[in-house]
């Protein structure tokens, strides 16, 4: 069974969206579809074809968010070792191009927001960072061109 990484942060985002869709959007689901089948024939009916998709995106999405949850691998920051870079560290990076400081946090991709700071660990930075200790020079490839970091520290 595969575990799937996260932090107690995502997994408790995971779980509210979940409620959330049981409890709201399914129920206003069903109901869109009963106000549609009421209106007649269901064979030129866009309005019943339109909620019957949009039920059918909740019921997956529900289906996807039950499987993550039950294979999470809920993993504590404040656990983790500081001596190099592992799911759920934070991290301050110096670009070597510009010479401006980055704080970062990674995350696994259903909780990475780079507006809030947190990188998905899948991402090409975040799989460059993993291992490295402070000091280290971390390198990708950019759609941009390449790009290069400093590890300054882990937080």
């Amino acid at each position: 069974m595969e575990r799937i990484p996260m932090t107690r942060t995502g997994y408790l985002g995971l779980k509210a969206e979940l409620e959330r869709l049981k409890s709201v959007e399914r129920p206003l689901s069903i109901k869109a579809i009963e106000v549609a089948r009421a209106h007649g024939d269901l064979s030129e009916n866009a309005e019943y074809d339109a909620a019957k998709e949009r039920q059918a995106f909740i019921e997956g999405r529900i289906g996807e968010l039950e499987y993550k949850l039950a294979n999470a691998d809920v993993i504590d920051p404040e656990t983790l070792s500081k001596d190099k870079v592992v799911f759920g560290c934070m991290v301050i990076l110096e670009n070597l191009e510009t010479g401006e400081n980055v704080k970062y946090q990674l995350v696994g991709p259903d909780e990475s927001d780079i507006d809030e700071g947190r990188i998905s660990v899948t991402s090409p930075l975040g799989r460059a960072m993993l291992g490295k200790t402070p000091g280290s020079e971390v390198t990708l490839e950019a759609p941009g061109g390449k790009r290069q970091y400093e590890l300054i520290e882990i937080l």
